[in-house]
């Protein structure tokens, strides 16, 4: 990411001295190496991006250690390191206790701290993150700010996209990313904020406006101990450090529990209509086009409405609503940019193709998006519904039982296969699932390990009105494998499949 972001407008340095005084003393920041009034323009963590003007930091990590790669930084031009510990090289030396505690507001600092800039608002959970940062960039751009993105699916600043390669960017990468953003008149930025990029530390250095929360279900337990420990580095976007104000979803019980131990500001939201919310939703009129319902904002009413399909958008709209207005952005032009929105790649994406029956594909990769996306296909269809799910390798094993268990609970058939098992064996995951499912009585599930073989399966034995959920990968074009990666997208497989099973209308 470092290479396809590079600034692009020159700006004044920043000298290395400077930075050092920054940091401030709970940093304990430290010069060391030769003395030199170096000026720097970035900072980067890969030694390959360094050169003049560029601090190169030596940040240790799980398989090497970037003080290792600094002679080869300080032969590339770099004019100072940022270190742990002093490097026999003829270049000064910023010294840090920790360089993956220090490196965002490093970055933050050589890029002219652009979040401070902008109208940022970042939104955190485990569903719902990218449907809600898509809702938002609507929102802001329809109350008139030129807006950028960061997330899942892709980077926009202004009309520019950049694919997106991680849900929250390496803090250099980011602050470089804002400082992009800044420098192309972008005035505010809807971002998605992981867990993983919370604990890691990327995001230090960024503040936002408003940080929401959308709500907290089982994922990501490879990397994270415990839910515990997952909603303990969510709930950490939720301090003065790093965020003005919170919005918090309080029909998710880490929601009303995170609202209530916060110390910056909090507006509750509850789709739910729960009458102690601060925001809430009442007379939701459901369809298969979307949702219209009435939102209590302070003592103020609008009718709202959003295009996208199931009861969980009412609440990613609702929610979005809240940041807005808590971010000071008018109320009624977020409701109208929200309606607007027509559709999140890879989240309840249509595929059609003129068949008599719906094709979906979603992202729902945890039990709960499982749920909530076979429930609300579930209102689309006057037949049958049929879901093709996978699990990927190499992350949360637990998981895969309930989400075999939810697949055949909540649609009429299911049909698992492969999603990315990356370095795993397919039949164990495979096989993970079908235990969940063995705990439904009279369930229907076919095991098909080919991705494109599970599709055609379901697309081949499909009735007028059904409704066929592609789910697990959603936006993704590519699928890794053992042997590696390869291009994969489901929504252009069941395109062609479609032509070539003759579903398609003439």
């Amino acid at each position: 990411m470092s290479a396809s972001l590079p600034s692009e407008t020159a700006r004044p340095s920043v000298r290395l001295h400077e930075l050092a005084a920054s940091l401030g003393a709970s940093a304990r920041a430290r010069l060391a190496g030769p003395a030199s009034p170096v000026a720097l323009r970035d900072v980067t963590h890969d030694s390959r991006a360094a050169g003049p003007g560029v601090l190169y930091a030596c940040r240790p990590g799980l398989r090497a250690d970037g003080h290792d790669f600094a002679p080869e930084a300080v032969a590339a031009g770099s004019p100072a390191l940022l270190v742990e510990r002093e490097l026999p090289l003829p270049v000064p030396q910023l010294m840090v206790d920790s360089v993956a505690d220090q490196l965002g507001h490093v970055a933050a600092a050589v890029h002219g701290r652009p979040s401070q800039r902008l109208v940022l608002c970042g939104i955190t959970g485990t569903n719902g993150k990218t449907t809600s940062a898509y809702l938002l960039e609507a929102a802001l751009r329809a109350a008139g700010y030129r807006t950028g993105l960061i997330g899942t699916v892709e980077t926009r600043i202004g009309s520019e996209r950049v694919a997106g390669i991680r849900t929250t960017p390496e803090s250099t990468d980011l602050q470089r990313l804002l400082r992009r953003m800044l420098d192309a008149g972008v005035t505010a930025g809807a971002m998605e904020v992981s867990s993983h990029g919370l604990a890691l530390g990327r995001i230090n250095g960024t503040r936002f406006r408003v940080a929401a929360f959308t709500n907290l279900t089982q994922d990501h337990l490879d990397f994270h101990a415990d839910l515990a420990e997952y909603f303990a580095a969510k709930a950490r976007l939720f301090t003065a450090e790093l965020t003005e104000q919170a919005v918090c979803n309080v029909d998710d019980s880490h929601g009303r529990e995170l609202a209530g131990r916060i110390t910056v500001p909090v507006v509750t939201v509850s789709a739910a209509g729960e009458a102690a919310a601060d925001v809430r939703a009442t007379d939701v009129d459901a369809g298969p086009d979307g949702s219209m319902f009435t939102a209590w904002l302070a003592g103020r009413r609008l009718r709202m409405r959003t295009r996208l399909p199931g009861h969980f958008n009412v609440s990613n709209a609702l929610l979005t609503l809240a940041v807005a207005d808590a971010a000071g952005i008018d109320a009624e032009a977020a409701a109208t940019g929200i309606g607007e929105l027509d559709g999140v790649p890879g989240r309840m994406e249509r595929i059609d193709a003129g068949q008599s029956f719906t094709v979906l594909v979603d992202y729902a990769h945890t039990p709960d998006s499982v749920e909530n996306v076979l429930r609300a296909a579930r209102a689309l269809s006057r037949g049958r519904l049929l879901v093709v799910l996978g699990c990927g390798g190499d992350r949360d094993r637990q998981k895969r039982p309930f989400m075999g268990h939810h697949a055949v609970r909540y649609a009429d058939r299911a049909i698992f296969t492969n999603d990315n098992p990356r370095s795993e064996e397919p039949t164990v995951i495979l096989d993970a699932m079908v235990e969940g499912a063995r705990t439904v009585p009279d369930a229907h599930w076919t095991v098909e390990p080919d991705r494109r073989a599970a599709i055609a399966l379901a697309l081949d034995t499909v009735r007028p009105d059904d409704v066929v959920v592609i789910a697990g990968k959603g936006h993704e074009p590519y699928q890794e494998l053992a042997t590696g990666t390869v291009p994969f997208d489901d929504r252009e497989v069941a395109r062609d499949l479609l032509g070539l099973l003759g579903k398609a209308r003439a």
